[in-house]
């Protein structure tokens, strides 16, 4: 265990690969873990599309020039800024394309531990190698945080399964499945499983199913301009401030900020799924599970309706389509007394404007960090904000080419 390396990157989504350019572009000697784009390539069904407009879906690099209109342009796919919606496919082809040409030195190898040795860090990889690193980035995306309702945990999972376990919904063709939840990725679900030849009911608690709308013209009036802002997120004052001010939302009082983090921003479906959705397939609404067990092969869901009656629904699967809560603690490669050092906020790291946690030289970004930066975290679109404020960080401010120096601090 020899090797000191300046900074490691542990994940290689968008926000890992975002950091890993403004580095790389600077200089700085670190090593990068993960397989590039592995979530969006296993945990999302074939024939999805990205919620986000195509502005606000770029990985970051420092001088702006691989974006994803630059990536269509180059290979002859279909873009626009604004009322086009980009296919999983797309996105997932940007991200390698972006990988190859400003985040390369991707190794395909996951960390398996990750603990706090004096001023740095003993980083365990999975093919055994073990090194040390000044400082740690943790940008693992969701992949640790599906969320399935304690009722229907026990359930076996041939009959009962989160909605990141499929890449390819066909499978389920002439199969009876509900799907659980109301957000943009049950609506998508259970839209793909109809398309692909599933007999499908949507079940939610929610009283209705909101829908976000259609972009807005670019041509509108300045009152309304001003009044309507369009940001990274959509539309409306409250989004452009989630959108265009993380440094901001960081100094509202904890409490606020973590119940934003939960609520803010959904659970609404896109506005271009509406069409796939509606009169399409049963839609439940105001159903809550209170028991699940299987039985012959298939579930059987105990329910009680909006009127207060007890219900039983049965199907050959249930996909739950609750969300990816994050929570520190499952981030299993980190040593349990390196968890314990971190400061919390709703079972997330707490952190500084340069989203160092208050171990030193333990960074966080991506969706884990909403609770402090706000709802664009969750969003491709924050990956700008924070892998230039973390590169800021970590590149020397003398010297910048050659990139040696002790572990930052708080």
């Amino acid at each position: 265990m020899n090797e000191l390396v300046d900074v490691a990157i542990v994940g290689a989504g968008p926000y890992g690969l975002s950091l890993a350019a403004h580095l790389r572009s600077n200089g700085v000697r670190y090593r990068q873990f993960g397989v590039p784009m592995n979530l969006w390539r296993r945990a999302m069904p074939r024939g999805m599309y990205l919620k986000s407009q195509g502005f606000a879906s770029n990985l970051s690099d420092p001088d702006g020039t691989h974006t994803l209109a630059e990536f269509c342009r180059q290979t002859g796919r279909p873009y626009s800024d604004r009322g086009m919606p980009v296919s999983l496919e797309t996105f997932v082809s940007y991200g390698h394309w972006f990988q190859q040409h400003r985040a390369p030195d991707v190794e395909e190898v996951l960390v398996t531990g990750v603990t706090r040795v004096g001023g740095h860090y003993e980083v365990c990889l999975a093919d055994g190698e073990e090194f040390r690193a000044r400082n740690v980035v943790v940008a693992t995306g969701v992949e640790y945080f599906p969320r399935v309702p304690d009722q229907l945990a026990a359930l076996p999972a041939h009959l009962c399964s989160h909605s990141s376990a499929h890449d390819d919904l066909s499978g389920f063709r002439g199969r009876d499945v509900i799907v659980l939840g109301a957000g943009q990725s049950a609506l998508e679900t259970a839209a793909l499983l109809h398309e692909n030849g599933a007999d499908v009911r949507l079940v939610a608690r929610a009283s209705q199913v909101r829908w976000n709308g259609p972009p807005l013209t670019a041509n509108r009036s300045l009152h309304r301009r001003v009044r309507e802002p369009e940001a990274g997120l959509g539309s409306g004052l409250t989004t452009w401030f989630y959108s265009e001010q993380p440094w901001l939302f960081r100094h509202l009082p904890p409490a606020v900020r973590a119940n934003r983090a939960r609520n803010a921003l959904g659970p609404a479906g896109a506005w271009w799924l509406r069409e796939r959705v509606e009169g399409q397939f049963p839609v439940l609404l105001r159903h809550t599970v209170d028991w699940a067990r299987s039985r012959q092969d298939r579930v059987r869901l105990g329910m009680t309706q909006a009127d207060g009656r007890p219900c039983e629904l049965r199907a050959d699967h249930v996909i739950t389509a609750t969300g990816f809560p994050p929570d520190l603690r499952r981030l299993n490669f980190l040593s349990t007394r390196l968890r314990s050092r971190i400061r919390t906020l709703d079972r997330t790291p707490q952190l500084g404007a340069d989203f160092q946690s208050s171990v030193p030289g333990l960074f966080f970004i991506g969706p884990s960090v909403a609770p402090t930066f706000g709802p664009a975290m969750r969003f491709v679109y924050g990956a700008d904000y924070a892998s230039r404020q973390v590169a800021g960080r970590l590149v020397p401010e003398a010297n910048p080419r050659s990139a040696t120096f002790q572990g930052v601090g708080r």
